[in-house]
């Protein structure tokens, strides 16, 4: 039950429960890989990983003689040693379109990086421990990821924003059906996203406890299972006052008692729940933007730059752990800044 075991929990029960699942789909060494990977990952990342190194399983399986003869879940450590770099960059060009059970899979930049890095980590794994005497991961270098632009709302985009949800006029007759019931959690939400730049799995996690209005802060559980302390301003403390009247005459269901945002079904929200919630006022705002809650969190950071200058504040306020992340995000801000600098000092006086 979740009074006894709050959301994070629940959520690495789960994924422990899918990957022993995924793990039944596996050659038998990969659970030592796992099992050495635990103490620095979490669950989540495991379970990609998981998903990931299955993928390369089965194409294994499909595609290359050695491994065609015998079932994945039969595959012996030492197989891992006849795979060379050339098996590794079929698997790439294979991963960039396939076809499993009649659907479709596609895998961009960012998705091949993402499944070479899980098989980067498994090689080494075994490698470093000296239970192979090969690594061809090592020598296919990751794709490059070519950056795209953040796609952000401009300060006056997000008033407008704001006062639709509000207001619900734009919505559509079918959405106004349920605007009243959950306008004050709809504003409170969207206020605590854009004003403290959390990001939608630390939301949807918060408990009723996790909020101290004596200090105007959130307590909320990162990436990596650590916890810590954002501070919110007044705006979204008025917010989430107005919703939490209304909340405390809620009553939740079983197990859901402690969960802050609660959802129609009076639930513990859902993260896809947020990103519909987003899609649809975003959608009454801009027709050029695609705003996910992610990019709430992106137009936070860039607010936040722009009236700080701080990349390390900025960097430690979205819990980032490496501060050039941060200042890959913005760089163009930076630019601006820097550009502004030439305009500050004057070396003389005009004539």
């Amino acid at each position: 039950m979740e009074n006894s075991r709050n959301y994070h929990d629940e959520q690495n029960n789960i994924n422990t429960m899918r990957m022993r699942e995924v793990l039944a789909t596996l050659p038998p060494f990969c659970k030592q890989f796992f099992r050495g990977i635990q103490e620095y990952t979490s669950s989540r990342t495991r379970l990609a990983y998981a998903y990931d190194l299955r993928v390369f399983f089965e194409f294994l399986h499909a595609e290359n003689s050695v491994c065609a003869n015998m079932e994945i879940e039969n595959f012996p450590i030492a197989m891992l040693d006849q795979i060379t770099r050339e098996d590794i960059e079929e698997y790439m060009d294979y991963i960039a379109y396939y076809e499993k059970k009649g659907k479709e899979y596609m895998n961009s930049e960012r998705g091949k990086k993402r499944k070479l890095s899980a098989l980067k980590s498994f090689y080494n794994y075994f490698f470093c421990s000296e239970l192979i005497k090969t690594n061809p991961a090592a020598l296919v270098p990751l794709p490059k990821q070519h950056e795209k632009e953040i796609v952000r709302l401009d300060a006056d985009e997000v008033a407008i924003l704001l006062d639709q949800v509000e207001d619900g006029s734009m919505l559509t007759k079918n959405q106004q059906r349920y605007y009243n019931k959950t306008r004050l959690r709809d504003i409170a939400l969207l206020t605590l996203l854009l004003g403290t730049g959390i990001r939608v799995s630390e939301c949807v996690g918060l408990d009723l406890n996790d909020v101290d209005f004596n200090n105007y802060g959130i307590k909320i559980r990162r990436k990596g299972g650590y916890e810590t302390v954002v501070y919110f301003g007044e705006e979204v403390a008025d917010a989430l006052h107005d919703y939490l009247e209304k909340r405390c005459h809620t009553i939740p269901l079983e197990g859901h008692e402690n969960a802050l945002f609660l959802s129609i079904q009076n639930r513990r929200i859902t993260v896809r729940a947020v990103e519909n919630l987003v899609k649809k006022y975003a959608s009454t705002v801009t027709s050029l933007k695609k705003i996910t809650p992610h990019k709430l969190r992106s137009t936070y950071g860039t607010a936040l730059y722009q009236e700080t200058g701080d990349i390390y504040l900025v960097a430690d306020v979205l819990g980032h752990k490496d501060v050039n992340t941060t200042r890959k995000h913005y760089a163009a801000q930076e630019d601006y800044r820097r550009r502004q600098a030439a305009k500050a000092v004057k070396l003389r006086e005009n004539r």
